[in-house]
């Protein structure tokens, strides 16, 4: 009967050992992915500011084109400025246009970031569920170990398993 006994405490610390690495796996997982979230949150809002600081630069350039043609309208065909407004408004086009591309380019950067952080907190959410499950077995492992008590452990078993659940779910995300 002894043995039996020292056969279920080992399988009882095994198990904790077992939950307890997936816990600290979840815990570090969780934690990355946290991490990468803010990170890529971060910089998908500084995108977003120089998008914004395009989006004034690109604004005025083309007001400024707006007035150069208004003032250009105002000349007499024949003006010797007139070659120079001409010159002036093309510019201020180009300069327009290259800051819409730039915008284009910054919003693409901008939404795949979101994306990047959407994606880490899809990952990290199940990861953090499974450290409170992983944690709940643990707690219920070491009092039926001290306990004494096969039924404690066997409540901490499926619990445990919710956790593993959570845990491989925030791998592949299959629910």
């Amino acid at each position: 009967m002894n043995r039996k006994k020292n056969h279920r405490l080992n399988q009882l610390a095994l198990s904790t050992v077992f939950l307890a690495v997936c816990a600290t796996l979840s815990t570090f997982k969780a934690g990355g992915y946290s991490t990468l979230s803010l990170i890529s949150q971060q910089q998908a809002s500084d995108q977003w500011a120089f998008y914004q600081a395009k989006s004034l630069k690109k604004n005025l350039y083309d007001l400024s084109r707006s007035q150069l043609q208004l003032a250009r309208a105002a000349l007499p065909l024949s003006s010797p400025a007139a070659a120079e407004f001409d010159a002036k408004i093309a510019e201020f086009g180009k300069k327009s246009a290259t800051y819409g591309q730039e915008q284009a380019d910054i919003r693409a950067k901008a939404k795949q970031l979101e994306l990047q952080r959407d994606t880490a907190q899809k990952h990290g959410k199940p990861f953090g569920l499974a450290v409170i499950f992983l944690q709940v077995a643990i707690l219920l492992s070491s009092v039926a170990g001290l306990l004494k008590k096969k039924a404690l452990w066997l409540t901490a078993l499926p619990v445990g398993l919710l956790g593993m659940l959570f845990f491989a779910n925030g791998f592949w995300l299959f629910f």
